[in-house]
């Protein structure tokens, strides 16, 4: 009786001090919370570099729509007179900054690419948009078409001149841009945490159906309006 005492007494301390599987389990402990990290900054890293693609594409369709025929309806051409008058006239020519009402000051057309009224429309949201496509990696899935670009132009006096072309300020917007998450933050999340939570269900369905929130403006002054030869 005593010497299988004993006998368990030993097997029983060298249970205690064995230290093999020790680092598998230390792993498991580990291992969600390092893969949390490790792809959050993989998708996050994904994430500032469509951002700074989009702020660029922007950019480039400003440029595009400034030098191209208006994408909305009901842009004026030309700048007419106003109601201002004096001893000479104002002549053509005259800055519309001169005074008030030298020109006829038109409210701000905006629109957007949804549904271009007119071939000249048609073709300069379709070439932006094919751009778009190219320049910034979306979600194919997700819900974004031309609609999600906005255009918007605006007079202002000391760009024009009285009688001569429309010169508006050009804007372009890119607005709620989709972003694919590649990693199951969320699953991760609950992994560490050990059970699923509140918390990282939200976080779940965040990254399920993400957009950014910020819209992508850039701001040209308008050229010829493809008013010249070939735009």
């Amino acid at each position: 009786m005593i010497y299988r005492l004993q006998k368990i007494s030993r097997t029983a301390l060298r249970f205690k001090r064995d230290e093999e599987g020790s680092t598998i389990t230390e792993m498991a402990f580990v291992l969600p919370l390092f893969l949390l990290i490790f792809l959050g900054l993989i998708d996050f890293g994904r994430l500032a570099f469509q951002y700074v693609a989009a702020e660029k594409t922007a950019q480039v369709a400003a440029r595009m729509a400034a030098v191209m025929p208006p994408a909305c309806s009901a842009v004026p051409t030309t700048n007419a007179r106003g109601t201002y008058t004096d001893i000479t006239g104002p002549r053509f020519g005259t800055n519309c900054s001169f005074a008030a009402g030298v020109c006829t000051e038109p409210a701000a057309t905006i629109c957007t690419g949804a549904a271009p009224v007119g071939a000249e429309a048609q073709n300069t949201v379709t070439e932006i948009w094919n751009m778009l496509q190219f320049a910034v990696p979306n979600d194919p899935t997700a819900d974004f078409d031309e609609g999600n670009i906005s255009f918007a132009y605006e007079f202002d006096p000391q760009m024009n001149f009285l009688g001569g072309p429309y010169v508006p300020m050009v804007t372009v917007t890119i607005e709620d841009l989709p972003f694919r998450f590649i990693s199951p933050l969320g699953g991760l999340a609950a992994l560490v945490i050990g059970t699923d939570t509140p918390e990282t269900n939200a976080l779940t369905t965040a990254t399920a159906d993400f957009k950014i929130l910020i819209d992508f403006t850039a701001t040209l002054p308008g050229e010829d309006l493809a008013s010249g030869t070939n735009g």
